[in-house]
């Protein structure tokens, strides 16, 4: 049984559709937050669509953060927790998210899918077979030149479609909600100023999950590190017993990681050190890692391990030869989650009640709500629906986002109708 009807549904479609038309792509390495002010285009949209659906205390902080609140429609009294729900209105910086122009394929017959004729990208079943499951669905699709922006734009349209219902059935009963959008999610910063006490809510959901179904309370424990290799340089024609190749030294330095724990090799609970950047000449080399795992203990050999092997070059090399920093950057929120399952146990049972089976599965990766579960918010992540998000074969079943409105609108319902009703007698 679904709680909108057809019309209704129809809202998260164009919601969406017009929420990734607007460039909001973050810039990395960048002090300022936003780290780039388009952000707060769509951070003023949705400020005015949620004042137009006569949402309370809407608001956009200086840092391009929306938050609004929707009162408590209980007739009984009844200790509901305030609930918030979360999503990021940035997109990746790894394909342009400027000029989205997304298409609609009604009806999938499970064809291969040209996304763009002059470069021939073409979406295929045979790289992508999760598209065999959406045959006779509709989906929305690139059309090869840019990213989609699903992650987190389904997000935000599904937290706004669900807003719009519950103030539109002032008749149905639910407890106070807050809602949240944050920036610069993709660059690791969306959670530095988020007004926690501000937002008021006793626990939340980050809805920027993946495909239909999946529930997420584990992220890796995540840090990145710097290696910064200083050689010497001396003419090569009269260089033995002098040279020393920082760049030499940094591939020595890589070789002495584990292979097999890179990302390439690695699924599921298992963590990696991934090196995503790396530049130099004689004189000088940067390496740059980041390190993941979902075991603190794992997580703290790994940042050791690095320790060591620069120590080892430093030894064998000279002392100063090589550098090694490390900055952790979040950890795995499960431990904030454990004490309340009730968030888990809700969102499975919102998600059987519209006959879908839930998945948990652990992050391979980590959210604002892994940050925000450290400040005193607990906050498991939850599915939009979509697929191969941050390129250009990203896409995202219209269904899935329709059923993902249902479940949130049945996790809401669910704390309404679980807990105890308090009598005026036992008050007393």
């Amino acid at each position: 049984m679904d709680f909108m009807n057809q019309e209704e549904k129809q809202e998260i479609l164009e919601r969406f559709l017009q929420y990734v038309k607007v460039d909001t792509e973050s810039i990395p390495d960048q002090e300022a937050v936003p780290s780039s002010e388009k952000q707060k285009q769509l951070g003023l949209l949705l400020k005015t669509q949620m004042e137009e659906m006569g949402l309370s205390h809407v608001r956009m902080s200086d840092h391009g953060y929306v938050y609004g609140e929707i009162p408590s429609t209980m007739k009984r009294r009844c200790a509901v927790p305030v609930l918030g729900w979360i999503a990021h209105m940035d997109t990746s910086p790894a394909v342009s998210g400027a000029g989205v122009h997304p298409q609609i394929i009604s009806n999938y017959d499970g064809s291969d899918l040209r996304l763009d004729q002059e470069r021939n990208y073409w979406l295929r079943m045979a790289e992508f077979p999760s598209l065999k499951r959406y045959i006779g669905q509709d989906l929305v699709v690139t059309d090869g030149h840019t990213l989609l922006g699903a992650d987190d734009k389904a997000g935000v349209a599904e937290i706004m479609t669900m807003a719009s219902y519950l103030m539109k059935h002032p008749e149905l009963e639910h407890g106070e909600i807050r809602i949240g959008f944050t920036p610069d999610e993709e660059v690791g910063r969306g959670a530095d100023f988020f007004d926690v006490k501000g937002f008021g809510a006793d626990f939340a959901y980050t809805v920027d999950g993946g495909e239909l179904g999946e529930i997420e309370y584990e992220n890796f424990n995540a840090a990145n590190a710097k290696v910064v290799i200083r050689g010497k340089s001396i003419h090569p024609g009269s260089a033995k017993g002098q040279m020393k190749n920082a760049v030499l030294i940094g591939m020595e330095f890589h070789q002495m990681l584990p292979v097999f724990e890179n990302p390439a090799y690695t699924e599921g609970y298992e963590g990696f050190y991934h090196l995503h950047a790396m530049k130099g000449d004689v004189e000088t080399a940067e390496l740059e890692y980041i390190i993941r795992d979902h075991s603190m203990e794992q997580f703290l050999q790994k940042k050791e391990r690095m320790g060591k092997i620069g120590n080892y070059l430093n030894e064998k090399y000279g002392a100063g030869s090589v550098e090694v920093s490390c900055v952790d950057s979040y950890f795995n929120m499960k431990e904030k989650i454990l004490p309340h399952m009730h968030l888990i146990e809700h969102a499975v049972q919102a998600l059987k009640r519209i006959g879908v089976e839930p998945k948990i599965v652990p992050i391979r990766g980590g959210t604002d709500g892994a940050r925000l579960s450290f400040q005193g918010l607990p906050c498991p992540n939850l599915c939009t629906g979509g697929h191969n998000y941050h390129g250009r074969y990203e896409y995202i079943p219209v269904q899935s986002m329709e059923q993902c409105v249902e479940m949130l609108l049945g996790i809401v319902f669910l704390y309404a109708n679980s807990i105890d009703t308090i009598s005026s007698e036992e008050e007393g």
